[in-house]
């Protein structure tokens, strides 16, 4: 039998399903994992020297940019 818990999650389950939406799961970094810090450091350098040292990868976010400037105006 279930508890009265487990009742008011499914009604509300049965409710949001109803309403037209789905469950979704996604797993994200665990941030308390040790050497997440020193990872995201890593990978930030690196994005950094990408920045400065590739030219077309400038030109295309300053497309971009000026892209979505244009947009909001």
């Amino acid at each position: 039998m279930p508890t009265p818990v487990n009742q008011r999650v499914q009604k509300r389950r049965e409710s949001l399903r109803a309403a037209g939406l789905r469950p979704l799961q996604i797993w994200v970094p665990d941030t308390r994992r040790p050497g997440f810090a020193e990872e995201c450091r890593r990978q930030s350098l690196l994005v950094a020297k990408a920045d400065v040292l590739d030219q077309d990868l400038r030109d295309f976010m300053d497309a971009a940019l000026a892209e979505l400037d244009s947009d909001s105006a």
